[in-house]
């Protein structure tokens, strides 16, 4: 008699999980934690600055769905749990609130710069384009923001409370509006019908691909050469895989581009590592 209950549980964890936009959350995680190794945190700090940036973007993305819910249903975007009807809204407020206590608290264990630089910048810009920036031309502005603000999450998150280099923190916003513009690329018609005109839909998709390609590049380029020195052999094989991620982006179809994008982002990110 309890099996019916638990299967609904389960259902409703995994639609939570599908609908707190699980690729850009892991990815966005992923790069914290490689920061963390480039700007030599120690683990616990690493761990902590890792785990406050995974909550902040869980809210980002539960609320992303919970506010195009109606839009989504228009459409009939069967991908979105909220949309289907798999989900409860109720649900996904609990688990943004509950998220978003974490987040707070976590990020001031992490030091009241570390936090205020991830809740207003990180944070607040990923609600802000959820809120009303998505329809505007300024778009790209929260993911340059946020993205850019990242390297100064974790360094401020280190012993010595210290800025990140400003190299570092371009690369992140050049890196941020090449992923914003991939990212939206799979859904500019459903945008297109839905009255969304934010810069990726007024650029159009053969723009798109060829500018969020050549940004993309620019922030790979910055990455190698910011640090200054020589040049390791790592991190020229890392721009030359940016060359094929960045040529797949180009070519590439669905979901793949910003796949790209994530991977470019991924390789900078070890090349620092590397540096």
């Amino acid at each position: 008699m309890s099996s019916e209950p638990v299967s609904a549980s389960s259902t409703s964890r995994t639609a939570l999980v599908r609908a707190c936009h699980p690729g850009p959350t892991l990815a966005v995680t992923v790069l914290v934690a490689l920061l963390s190794v480039a700007l030599d945190l120690d683990l616990a700090t690493g761990i902590l600055v890792t785990t406050a940036v995974f909550t902040g973007q869980l809210t980002i993305g539960w609320s992303n769905d919970l506010i195009d819910a109606a839009r989504d249903r228009a459409v009939a975007r069967e991908d979105k749990p909220l949309a289907s009807g798999e989900l409860s809204e109720a649900l996904v407020r609990r688990a943004i609130g509950v998220a978003g206590v974490a987040c707070v608290v976590l990020s001031f264990l992490c030091g009241w710069r570390s936090a205020l630089v991830h809740l207003f910048l990180g944070v607040g810009s990923g609600w802000a384009y959820n809120l009303g920036l998505k329809r505007t031309a300024w778009s790209a502005l929260p993911y340059a923001v946020a993205f850019g603000a990242l390297p100064a999450v974790v360094s401020l998150a280190a012993p010595d409370r210290a800025w990140p280099p400003v190299w570092m923190m371009a690369t992140g916003a050049v890196l941020g509006v090449g992923a914003h513009l991939l990212n939206a690329l799979p859904d500019l018609s459903d945008d297109a019908a839905t009255g969304v005109r934010g810069l990726p839909q007024r650029l159009g998709a053969g723009r798109v691909r060829v500018i969020a390609a050549a940004v993309l590049l620019a922030g790979s380029v910055v990455a190698t050469f910011g640090p200054g020195g020589v040049v390791p052999a790592g991190a020229w094989v890392g721009l030359a895989a940016c060359v094929l991620l960045a040529l797949f982006a180009v070519l590439g179809r669905g979901k793949g581009p910003f796949v790209a994008a994530i991977g470019i982002a991924l390789v900078d990110v070890a090349v620092l590592v590397l540096r």
